[in-house]
This record gives structure tokens, sequence and C-alpha cells, in this order.
């Protein structure tokens, strides 16, 4: 499934600005995303970074001119740019930020103009780091990236491991534009309207899961179900750009390979294997959210080893299957005090028995939250951008969940668990 625009970005004003790491190749496509997702863009380029993309592509692509250090104090300005500029924007974001970069921003030197416009921001900011594995772990650039983290409109995502352009394997790779676009998202999603961006997250931990399980029947068939696992992907993203520690078990996935970047993660395939680490990672946690789609059906003594012959077929099934356990329910009775437990349900039928049965779910299994998924409606359930539907609690808390982006469900979700009682 490839990832479409939610629209979260229409009509926003978002300045792209690139500093002097190789990683500014990859800031034109993200341009073009964002132009794509209904964006109006501005780019800023410092000149290292010029030397490595062309201000040229950055202005054909946002459909706008690209500023240069040369444009800082043009006579053909009626108010200074970075002012003009950081008046403009309601976004800006920084990808890459390079370590000559980090260090004016962090230090409040206001020398060239992307460190004037930063300076001068007041709203939320994405800053996206990228450098040499061995800058990236020097104690002076651990310093500066710690104190940019305090800054209460920012938004950092450190880079990630991979090969480096000088042929380095380690940390430093600029995060995916898929995870960057995901950021800035969340930083609209998140923002006060003084432009502080939230971390109330900060010190809680969540285990989530997500995608569908597979169960085999035998080397040529399965037993499985049409989840994409973006809900349960998005929902663990989100918390990690609000402060937390995630821990995330998934079974396949088809979501952008850039969504996971930076979470911990535990691919599984089958109910079993998301059984056991369910088991020993729920005594870490302080909210669990249950978004996988559980194959409901397996074979009570494994997969046949054989491939089974279309007239056994039938009877195999009638005769050999049994009902995957309720992982939810389980979790439940193992409960620690102040965990807080959401569970997803995929229903269908009339808004009024879509709520009854929903409720009847969350009572059995005993969790605190249950979002009750329609999935025979247009942009909601498996397979698409967006969700929507009832969210159920104790004390008969039944809250309409409009169809919106899965990623500002995801929000909305973690702002209702931290009502329900979540402790650290």
């Amino acid at each position: 499934m490839r990832s479409k625009s939610t629209n979260l970005l229409k009509g926003r004003k978002i300045l792209v600005a690139a500093s002097g790491s190789i990683a500014a190749v990859k800031t034109p496509l993200l341009v073009s995303s964002l132009i794509k997702s209904g964006a109006e863009v501005r780019c800023l380029i410092t000149p290292s970074a010029a030397r490595l993309v062309s201000p040229l592509s950055l202005a054909s692509l946002s459909r706008n001119k690209c500023f240069q250090e040369e444009d800082q104090w043009s006579p053909q300005q009626a108010k200074p740019l970075h002012i003009a500029l950081a008046e403009w924007a309601d976004l800006i974001v920084v990808a890459p930020l390079s370590a000559s970069s980090l260090a004016r921003w962090s230090q409040g030197l206001a020398e060239g103009l992307l460190a004037s416009v930063l300076l001068a921001f007041e709203k939320p900011i994405v800053a996206a780091a990228a450098m040499n594995t061995g800058m990236w772990g020097n104690q002076a650039i651990k310093g500066n990236w710690e104190r940019l983290k305090t800054f209460n409109n920012l938004l950092c995502l450190e880079p990630s491991e991979g090969l480096l352009a000088c042929d380095r394997v380690g940390e430093g790779r600029m995060v995916s534009n898929e995870l960057i676009q995901l950021a800035i998202e969340s930083a609209f999603l998140q923002a006060s309207s003084e432009g502080k961006i939230t971390k109330d997250w900060t010190g809680l931990r969540l285990l989530t899961t997500s995608g569908p399980t597979v169960e085999p029947l035998d080397p040529a068939r399965l037993l499985t179900n049409r989840s994409s696992g973006k809900m349960g992907v998005l929902l663990a993203q989100a918390a990690k750009l609000r402060g937390a520690k995630v821990d995330l078990i998934h079974g396949p996935l088809q979501t952008p390979e850039g969504f996971l970047e930076g979470l911990t993660t535990y691919p599984i395939t089958n109910a079993n294997q998301m059984k056991e680490l369910l088991n020993e990672l729920q005594r870490s946690a302080n909210a669990v959210v249950m978004a996988a789609a559980v194959a409901d059906l397996r074979l009570q003594r494994g997969q046949n080893n054989k491939k089974v012959r279309k007239e056994e077929l039938l009877s195999t099934i009638q005769e050999d299957l049994e009902q995957v356990p309720d992982l939810l329910k389980e979790m439940a009775t193992k409960r620690l005090p102040g965990q807080v437990l959401l569970g997803f349900a995929a229903l269908s039928g009339e808004d009024s028995e879509i709520q009854k049965l929903g409720e009847m779910k969350r009572a059995q299994k005993d969790c605190d939250l249950l979002m009750a998924n329609p999935i025979d409606r247009d942009g909601q359930g498996f397979e698409v951008d967006t969700n929507g539907g009832w969210l159920l609690g104790k004390n008969g808390l039944v809250q309409l969940m409009p169809v919106q982006p899965k990623l500002q469900l995801a929000h909305k979700l973690l702002d209702a668990l931290l009502l329900s009682g979540l402790k650290n």
C-alpha cells in the first residue's frame, strides 16, 4: 500500500531549509512530496548545501524562489529577509541539519540567513540531523543536540544508522523523507496556539501491536486478514514524537519502510510469537495498545509439513482448526497497577449495533478503552489512510471519532490514554 496524502498539510506554509550535509540531495524529494500533499513551500539553502544540490531544482519543485545567503540583505527586500520568512511560515523543517548549523542555532549565533531565521521563528520546527558518525558521536555535538532538544517549539529527529557517504556504517544518516513528513504532520497536530509542541508522553513507555498475524495451514496456504498495520505504526510514531519510549510488536506490514525508523520493533509472524513478546514486554509498559488484527483461527497441531490435498482441505479445516486465544483478554488479567489497556475491535453494522457490540467486547476483554472500528464503510478499517468509529471506555464513555487521517486519530487516542489515568 502506497502512502497517500492525508490533507493534513493542505494550505500550510512550510519553509524547507537545507544545510551543508550530503543528505541535502534528498531535500528535493521532500519538497516534491510536501507540494503533492497540498502545502505551500518555500526553500532556503546555505552556501555549503548549494554545492550539493541545485537551488534551481528546489525553486522549480517548490514553485517559489529558493532563498540563498546573498538574498539576506538585498536592497529589493522591503523587510529584513529573515524576519519576512519567519513571519510567512507556519512551520520550518531543517533537513538536513549539519553540525555547523546545529552549533550556530544551539548557541544563539545569528550568523547567516538560516541561523537568523531559526532564531527569529516562534512557531513549530522539525529538525533532521545528518553528519558523519564520528561527528555525531563527538561530545560537543552531543551537547549542542541536547540543548536543542530543550527548545519547546522543536521536534528533533536523530539520525539513523546506515551506510554513509564516507563509506562508514553507523549513526549519522538523515532519517527518511517519509518520517520527516510524518513529523511535520505531527508537529501541526501537537502544537499549541503559541507554537509549543507537547511532549506529554515523556517518561512513559508504550507497548503496541500492529499488522496482521499469519497462521499457516500448510506450505502453500495461510490464515490471515487484510490489516496493513498502519494504525498501530502511526500510534507508535506519534507516541515517540510526544516523548514516549515505544516497543512495537508487528506482523507483516504494508507501510512505508521509513515509518519504522527510530522505533524499537519486534517483527513476528503468528499469535504465539506475539504472545511471548507481550508477556515479556508488558511488565515495563505504562500503556498497552492492541492495534494488531490477530488471526482468529489456527491449526491445533501447527503447520502441516506437506501440502493438504484439495479433496482433504475442507475436512482439515473442519476438524483441525482451533480459535486463537484472546491476547488482549489475557493481558488484562496480568495488568499492572496504573497500566492502561486500549483495544481495537473491527465491527460492522448500524451505529447502535456497533456501539452495543463494542461495549460488550470491552467488558468481556476487561480493557480500559476500546476503539470500535466499522470496517464496512468507506474510509474506515483496513488498507486505507483514514479511520473512525467510537471510543468506548469505563464509566459509560462513548466518544464519536469522525473519519480522519489515521495519524490524527492516533494523537486523539494518545490523549484519551493520558486522560484515563495513565501513571508513570
